[in-house]
């Protein structure tokens, strides 16, 4: 019997075309020696949408779609809708205790291209740690977000992590308390934060988190990467689905092409009109300030909880 191997995803309606190139781009990549367990949280999906995104499947990979209202009813209104972060991406804190059959697995966003073989992912060896990920590009070259992972949140700029792709040692998760932990900051505390679920993760987190080279988690950047580039994640402001001149956009072209929302999607791309990319402009550049706003306040992890 093949080995499984459950991976992870969380989506609304709106994201879910860029999940089908995701997963697509996955199952073409993976090494068929194993059996994927694809899984999606959300909270309620339209079936054409769910049955579309099931044409994935093959004999080496199964694709389910688990609605997780009930276990964050109660909580949920204290999730934050901040910039181009959706809600949903807080629903990986919940995994280890929805899923207490599992001690590791691999969590990834929907905005990414696989172009490795996310088994070799899977089998990173965590050690101790709790989880394993890629230090943010983006945090780590801008001034702002580097003062921001220092003096917010309290962790070293150098290590603060994105979360769109991470290796997780449910066993650790557990054992640390962290989703324990995460709901008790999130309900006792209003933070002011750029990248709501990201930021819990990296202070919780903290010191308990093994590097990945960044070519399993390549922003669109002209920075070197890291080894090959397994996973392509379109993680800033700029997605290939609105704009022409994204970096490594066409590895996402690439899938695309393949996928029953592809007309919808070129759709989407023509509708992005100039209002539009100027509101995402504005936006990319109020982030940079809101980053000093919120490393003068008071209202920061390291200044309200430390250490």
């Amino acid at each position: 019997m093949c080995k499984e191997i459950p991976v992870f995803f969380s989506t609304d309606d709106n994201y879910v075309p860029y999940l089908d190139v995701a997963i697509n781009s996955l199952i073409t990549n993976a090494s068929k020696e194993y059996k994927y367990r694809i899984i999606v949280l959300n909270t309620g999906l339209c079936p054409e949408n769910m049955a579309k995104v099931k044409l994935n499947e093959c004999p080496w990979a199964s694709i389910e779609f688990i609605d997780i209202s009930g276990k964050i009813e109660g909580i949920s209104s204290y999730f934050k809708n901040v910039y181009h972060f959706s809600i949903v991406t807080y629903y990986r804190l919940f995994i280890a205790s929805l899923f207490p059959q599992y001690d590791k697995i691999v969590y990834l966003d929907c905005d990414l291209v696989v172009q490795g073989d996310i088994s070799e992912l899977y089998e990173t060896d965590l050690g101790n740690n709790i989880l394993g990920a890629v230090s943010d590009q983006f945090v780590c070259n801008t001034p702002e977000f580097r003062e921001y992972a220092e003096k917010a949140i309290g962790v070293d700029p150098d290590t603060y992590f994105n979360a769109g792709v991470l290796v997780i040692s449910l066993e650790q998760f557990r054992k640390n308390g962290i989703e324990k932990q995460f709901i008790k900051l999130i309900t006792e505390y209003d933070f002011d934060l750029l990248d709501p679920d990201q930021a819990y993760l990296n202070y919780l987190c903290f010191g308990k988190t093994f590097r990945l080279p960044d070519g399993w988690n390549k922003s669109p950047t002209g920075l070197p990467c890291e080894g090959n580039k397994n996973i392509v994640h379109y993680n800033l402001y700029k997605k290939p689905w609105q704009y022409d001149d994204v970096i490594d956009g066409e590895y996402f072209w690439h899938y695309a092409e393949r996928s029953p929302f592809y007309e919808q999607i070129l759709e989407t791309k023509a509708a992005f009109n100039d209002a539009e990319k100027a509101e995402r402009q504005a936006a990319a550049s109020e982030i940079l300030e809101h980053a000093k706003v919120i490393v003068a306040s008071n209202n920061t992890f390291s200044k309200r909880i430390g250490r």
